[in-house]
């Protein structure tokens, strides 16, 4: 809309719910379900859509395989949308105490699969040790879908290795995550584990992207070696119940390592390749930290897995 047509409006008659609508609809990514979440009809939410677009002039949200899918200019109103309905929710409106143990709502947490293997039980135990009647719901989320599933569930915390975070995020440093290389030892007999002995027997792979290949091969091929990868999944579980009982190798992280399902007739010895760190975050939208809810959250769960770290419980 070029200058003279903004001009001609009229802000102040606008009804300011449509910020609502297009919040819902950004989220849930549907006019019906939307219009359920603003307690409309379909065709009164659709009516609302089409004033939506004429006032910004964009499709905003385009029907594709039965989802309504933001428009770019829509993915840029949304942040600002979303930053002023929270401040009128927390900065207008009359603020109700947010008390833990009277909470009977769900908690939901993003995680990715490293990070609920290990932390769902102590989050589970933090949050209804201070809120029993609190339901928790545990939400897969992974570097290339976090802000889309924050979006359309919105999730309350994100917890994983996240690395460069979209700005509309914060995080904490949770703790440091290093790597061990493990073996079913009674058919990989080794006294200490070396470069040729690790290239010579199969390996199975954790790729999120489910890739063949990682830093590790660009190394083994540096310095004259090839490892033979011959499985690869996005799960660790599966990557553990691999390695027992056959004799190959596979590199996961630490604590996943000292964790019973994985420790189970496996040895873990450190790799003998160099292969990176990373590091575990707790992670937030940047409006939540007007949301008392999320700030007990935030510090239930960041003490919750700190304890257990310096327990040499995880």
């Amino acid at each position: 809309m070029n200058k003279m047509g903004r001009e001609k409006i009229d802000w102040k008659r606008i009804d300011l719910n449509l910020l609502i609508v297009f919040f819902h609809l950004y989220q849930t990514r549907s006019v019906s379900v939307a219009a359920e979440k603003c307690f409309v009809s379909q065709s009164a939410m659709s009516h609302s859509l089409s004033k939506l677009r004429t006032l910004c002039d964009d499709r905003l949200f385009e029907r594709k395989n039965h989802q309504m899918v933001p428009t770019e200019r829509a993915s840029e109103l949304y942040p600002t949308i979303e930053q002023i309905l929270n401040l009128v929710q927390f900065n207008v409106l009359p603020a109700e105490q947010f008390l833990a143990k009277h909470y009977r709502g769900i908690c939901k947490i993003g995680l990715t699969d490293y990070a609920e293997f290990i932390f769902a039980p102590t989050i589970y135990d933090a949050v209804v040790s201070q809120a029993p009647e609190a339901k928790i719901s545990f939400i897969n989320v992974n570097r290339h879908n976090y802000r889309s599933v924050s979006e359309q569930e919105n999730l309350d915390i994100l917890i994983g290795s996240i690395p460069d975070l979209d700005p509309q995020f914060r995080a904490q440093k949770l703790y440091t995550e290093k790597h061990v290389c493990i073996y079913d030892s009674a058919l990989v007999k080794v006294d200490k584990l070396d470069t040729e002995t690790f290239a010579s027997l199969p390996h199975c792979l954790v790729s999120p992207e489910g890739n063949f290949s990682s830093n590790v091969d660009k190394h083994l091929e540096s310095i004259g070696l090839k490892r033979e990868v011959t499985a690869v999944s996005r799960n660790f579980l599966t990557i553990g119940r691999l390695v027992t009982g056959r004799a190959m190798f596979a590199i996961v992280p630490e604590k996943m390592a000292k964790i019973n399902l994985i420790q189970s007739n496996l040895t873990a010895s450190p790799p003998p390749v160099p292969v990176a760190d990373f590091d575990i975050s707790m992670i937030w939208k940047k409006q939540s930290h007007l949301n008392e809810k999320i700030h007990w959250l935030k510090d239930s769960i960041y003490e919750a897995i700190l304890s257990s770290l310096h327990e040499n419980r995880l």
